[in-house]
């Protein structure tokens, strides 16, 4: 990867993808063209959809490669590694550009504001404990719970690029949406079970 892609934000990493010729684009593109930040970008743009209402069947759709990504983080690995079969799954370029078009004006107002700060709570031990947290929240995401993914997306999105521009007070804005989500997960089970019907 040259410098100058080293030294580019998300965002323009983003438009970088959306514009190349072609008429669909991989999670195999994504990753080359994130290199080492792959991790968290890869994150951010599976996750912050889901913050927003979403249809029925999305959330098992874009949580299946959280859940896969996430594990790798928790173990530590340094490097992201996906299988061909998830490398090779691909949108069409158009819903792409829609996607970015969404995302990039939210994204570019993160990232006047991101800055590398805290960076002490990035470390091989912090990373795998985020990692951990971010697995069993994708693991929320994946299921069919109501606007119950709303939240544990968020959480996973601030962690992501946090991680990928290195600044702590995203990861801190993480772990109160995560512990928000546990707290909400925990109200939504019990008033299920309060209303479920004798057996």
């Amino acid at each position: 990867m040259s410098e100058d892609r080293k030294a580019a934000s998300v965002s323009e990493l983003l438009d970088l993808i959306a514009e190349r010729p072609g008429r669909e684009v991989s999670v195999g593109d994504l990753l080359d063209t994130f290199g080492d930040r792959a991790f968290g970008a890869l994150m951010f743009v599976f996750a912050a959809p889901l913050v927003l209402p979403m249809p029925p069947g999305v959330s098992a759709l874009l949580g299946a490669p959280l859940i896969f990504i996430t594990f790798q983080w928790m173990m530590g690995r340094k490097t992201l590694w996906l299988p061909k079969v998830m490398l090779s799954r691909t949108m069409s370029m158009a819903d792409f550009r829609a996607l970015t078009v969404k995302l990039k004006p939210h994204l570019a107002r993160l990232e006047r504001r991101l800055r590398p700060r805290l960076t002490f709570m990035y470390n091989p031990l912090g990373d795998r404990l985020v990692g951990a947290l971010c697995f069993v929240l994708s693991l929320i995401v994946f299921l069919p719970i109501p606007f119950g993914n709303m939240l544990p997306s968020f959480a996973i999105a601030a962690f992501a690029i946090g991680g990928a521009e290195r600044d702590g007070l995203a990861a801190l804005i993480g772990w109160i949406a995560a512990i928000l989500s546990v707290v909400v997960l925990v109200v939504l089970s019990a008033g299920w079970w309060m209303r479920r019907p004798d057996t």
